[in-house]
């Protein structure tokens, strides 16, 4: 018996935008698999992954699915019933009735990264969105779901009790008027229900916003408008050492670089402390470098029977390599967990 027609409603919520990060390979597999399969709205997915990923989330989910679970593709229409997911390495835009896969700027250290997908879902169809913040670390999709509820959208946030990892979904409750908190399980039925019900009409999109959206999709440029006078901070990107301006949304501090890459306050602590870490690794190789090579230069004055200056290559060379100890034991404290810890806590 062949599955039924997804519902006509024009005039209802027909974008459905879903974002995951850790433990999201199930909750989405779970989400899927609850779907009604005359749900009459698309249904957009990102989940974080790594740049060399093989891109067999399309299929791991389809496997779940009774909708059509397919790997979106730059400039193809969305049509109702049907779930798209974002490719590795590209992040997932969503124009009125058609799909981006861009690889503009990584937000939050990510590409796909979930507030890009909000961000310009609710940009391009305002009234018309879902979105929904599933399990996931730090505060990823903060953010997009804020701009979805400012262009008129729907709100729904896992319950952080029911969630493998609850800070996103905490961190969208904290910082969002969040429409519905509710058990993964639950989910796909209030989507089923909440798709069929009349939006109000669209508003006027903020400028702020249309111009975020624009630099994901590789169509802006931030400096472009040197008329608009940032809030410089005296922080610097962690991805291309760019200078970074202050972004207030709400009570979230998020920030953003002159070429483009993005971050939330906790995400930038995170991916400061492993720049750090990296550059602690490379102070103590060159440390170590240093220390040997004056070890050699002691071993060639001795054996020229340059006591005097053996002794105080030496000297050189044991301070060299008191130093790598002391950045040994900095790197030991493990800079980049703990920023994660204290991120956590907040």
């Amino acid at each position: 018996m062949p599955p039924p027609e997804p519902a006509s409603n024009p005039d209802g919520r027909d974008v459905i935008v879903v974002g995951a990060s850790m433990g999201g390979v199930e909750a989405l597999r779970s989400l899927l698999r609850r779907l009604p399969a005359d749900l009459p709205a698309s249904v957009f997915i990102v989940l974080h992954t790594a740049d060399h990923d093989p891109g067999l989330l399309t299929q791991v989910l389809g496997d779940t699915s009774s909708l059509p679970v397919l790997t979106a593709i730059e400039g193809h229409c969305h049509s109702p019933g049907c779930i798209y997911v974002a490719p590795p390495d590209h992040h997932l835009l969503v124009g009125h009735d058609h799909v981006h896969v861009r690889r503009g700027p990584r937000e939050n250290g990510a590409r796909p990264a979930i507030d890009p997908l909000f961000r310009s879902a609710a940009v391009s169809c305002t009234t018309r969105v879902i979105g929904v913040v599933l399990t996931g670390l730090l505060d990823d999709g903060t953010s997009g779901l804020q701009a979805i509820k400012r262009c008129g959208g729907l709100a729904i946030v896992q319950d952080p009790s029911d969630a493998a990892y609850a800070q996103m979904p905490r961190s969208a409750m904290q910082h969002v008027a969040v429409d519905h908190v509710l058990p993964l399980g639950e989910i796909a039925a209030a989507l089923g229900t909440l798709a069929l019900d009349p939006r109000p009409p669209a508003g006027e999109v903020p400028e702020d916003m249309r111009l975020e959206a624009l630099i994901a999709a590789q169509e802006f440029r931030a400096m472009e408008h040197p008329d608009r006078e940032p809030t410089l901070s005296p922080i610097t990107c962690p991805e291309c050492h760019g200078s970074l301006r202050e972004i207030r949304d709400g009570e979230l501090l998020r920030f953003r670089c002159h070429t483009g890459h993005a971050f939330t306050l906790d995400a930038l602590g995170v991916l400061q402390a492993d720049a750090w870490e990296r550059a602690l690794y490379g102070a103590l190789r060159a440390q170590q470098e240093r220390a040997q090579l004056v070890h050699r230069m002691a071993a060639e004055a001795r054996r020229h029977g340059a006591a005097r200056s053996a002794a105080q290559l030496q000297q050189r060379a044991d301070s060299y390599e008191e130093g790598a100890e002391l950045l040994r034991r900095l790197i030991g404290h493990g800079t980049g967990a703990a920023a994660a810890s204290e991120a956590s806590e907040r």
